[in-house]
């Protein structure tokens, strides 16, 4: 080390007499120590969170820092208490009665908040989180990386497999290009503490090995994890996967085995199973399919372990949805409702709106005939599950405030797994996964009381009154959604921007902030980036249809706010901790 990076800091004397002395040196405030005959240098803030550690007490070789009792190593720094940081050292000399001090070293900073963060997801950690993904965003290290420490980590040391958490951080990892930057490290560190939440206190995944063979044909192995997921088999499926994974299939013929295991039975698991699916790959386009070993192996509980629909007495009776299904699925699967391949056939405005009247209809064979019919006359399968996605939409835009609050979810539920559906479709179109679209139909009409009676949509007569600047009307929306149950204050708000021609990316941008300032929900973050989706894609094709979809994310969001903003909270100490801020000092 050189010498001339050494600073005087103090006379020996001095420091001998104080105990603990904290010096400016170059910027920084340097702790100085003198403890059983030797002098150490450490930085004076506390690492956990901000507390000056002049204030602390030494005692066998331990420093303690009285605000939260956080104790470290003199030496090095390092701290024995996990929820607290190391604390900087530097290298100290003696020499000519004076302390000198080198406060020029530094850390590889990336490198250690990688592993801090992998630390706050082990001991379920918020402020070690969201310090950490704050220093990574500043210096400027890419989402992916982290998106890819917390899918490793929630997909292997969770047993029962992928569930809300790595839902979320996947469809934060989704939404970020349209937040505001300075939204995006704090949405990724929802995305982390649910992924925590998720997996404290559960068992890990002990991962299986591939079959010992490269010679299966990808029929044959779907063929095995249909009849695997038939029994409930998970290691069966795991060993599939993963032959199937590292044999080099693509991506689309991982998610057509898939596809078509989870649409075996109906609905499964009231919807989450697809929805998972389609999120696991989701997270693999963000970090890379190198890691599908590691990744798609925790979506086979949700295959294996979820309720089938026909199980269901509310799918049996008073209408029997599964035997009302089966001649349209054998036709189907048959391939005799699309005999020369799939269409590629648009809907027609008149007919797109036509279908979704029908779609939110209390005629369950009209329904199933309608999208036959469709799918007879060579319209897309995309097509006709972005018609569900739509009419699922519109069931939320639509859902009554008079109907309990846990209703809200019901209808949120029908629009995940049918913008699940849609994704995986146009992903790996098949005949065997269109039945999802069905599936996602029959749950629609099940959920139709809920519109029963409708609220009604937005329209210039409820808009009377407000503001036509843009700034004013954002202003507005951030303020409603500051006080309990404002839905349709917060619909009309949207609806009248949107109409004015405003520029539409700057209420996302909005829209998502009333959700990251919030304790939210796991259905919230469903509702967010399903809705976002499935505007980009109206607004590109059908824009006439596409605000209500806005409108819909709107009412949701706002029927779920204010929280007590605990997460906020949080991460605002990060924050002001990772500027320099002196908390203890308020």
């Amino acid at each position: 080390m050189s010498e001339n990076r050494f600073i005087r800091a103090a006379a020996l004397e001095e420091i001998e007499a104080a105990g603990l002395k904290a010096v400016q040196l170059e910027g920084k405030v340097v702790l100085l120590v003198a403890h059983e005959g030797e002098v150490f240098a450490v930085d004076n803030r506390c690492p956990h969170m901000g507390f000056p550690l002049e204030r602390g007490s030494v005692k066998n070789g331990v420093l303690t820092c009285h605000w939260h009792h956080a104790r470290f190593e003199l030496c090095s720094g390092g701290t024995f208490d996990p929820f607290a940081d190391d604390v900087h050292s530097y290298p100290v000399k003696i020499e000519g009665g004076g302390i000198w001090v080198d406060p020029h070293t530094v850390r590889d900073e990336i490198a250690y908040q990688k592993q801090r963060l992998a630390d706050g997801l082990e001991q379920n950690l918020r402020l070690v989180m969201g310090k950490a993904v704050i220093s990574l965003n500043s210096q400027r290290v890419a989402p992916e990386e982290l998106l890819t420490i917390g899918g490793a980590f929630g997909a292997r040391q969770r047993n029962a497999g992928w569930r809300d958490g790595l839902t979320i951080m996947t469809a934060m990892g989704n939404v970020l290009p349209q937040l505001l930057p300075e939204d995006r490290p704090l949405a990724l560190f929802h995305g982390m503490l649910h992924v925590a939440d998720n997996v404290a206190g559960q068992a890990p995944h002990f991962p299986l090995d591939p079959l010992p063979t490269e010679s299966v044909t990808p029929e044959r192995l779907k063929s095995w994890l249909r009849e695997f997921a038939e029994v409930r088999d998970r290691d069966g499926i795991e060993r599939v996967v993963l032959t199937a994974v590292r044999t080099g299939y693509s991506q689309e013929q991982l998610a057509d085995m898939l596809f078509a295991a989870v649409t075996d039975h109906a609905y499964l698991d009231g919807g989450h199973s697809i929805d998972f699916i389609n999120k696991a790959f989701e997270l693999l386009d963000l970090i890379g399919w190198q890691q599908a070993a590691a990744i798609l192996p925790s979506v086979i509980p949700g295959i294996t372990a979820g309720i089938r629909m026909e199980e269901v007495s509310s799918w049996r009776t008073p209408v029997d949805l599964i035997e009302l299904l089966e001649p349209v699925f054998a036709e189907l699967v048959g391939g005799k409702l699309t005999p020369a391949g799939f269409g590629e056939k648009r809907l027609t405005t008149e007919a797109f709106e036509q279908l979704s009247d029908t779609l939110l209809g209390d005629d369950p064979a009209a329904i199933s005939r309608s999208l036959a019919e469709a799918l007879t006359d060579r319209i897309a399968l995309s097509e006709l599950s972005l018609t569900v996605c739509y009419a699922a939409a519109l069931r939320v835009a639509r859902f009554h405030t008079s109907n309990e609050f846990n209703d809200w979810i019901a209808v949120l539920h029908s629009l995940s797994s049918a913008n699940a559906t849609h994704r995986l479709l146009k992903r790996a179109p098949s005949l065997e996964g269109a039945r999802a679209i069905w599936h996602s139909a029959m749950h629609l009409y099940l959920n139709r009381f809920l519109n029963a009676p409708a609220a009604r949509l937005p329209s210039e007569a409820s808009v009377t009154g407000l503001s036509a600047d843009a700034d004013t009307l954002l202003h507005e929306l951030l303020e409603r959604t500051d006080q309990r149950q404002q839905v349709e204050e917060a619909a009309a708000i949207c609806y009248r921007y949107l109409t004015l021609g405003h520029d539409p990316n700057r209420l996302i941008e909005v829209l998502a902030r009333t959700l990251l300032r919030e304790d939210g929900e796991f259905h919230s973050y469903q509702m967010l980036e399903a809705g976002l989706q499935l505007y980009r894609e109206l607004a590109a094709e059908r824009p006439e249809l596409a605000p209500t979809v806005l409108v819909a994310v709107a009412r949701y969001l706002a029927g779920h706010a204010p929280t007590d903003r605990a997460t906020t909270q949080t991460y605002r100490i990060a924050s002001r901790l990772h500027a320099g801020e002196a908390l203890a000092a308020e």
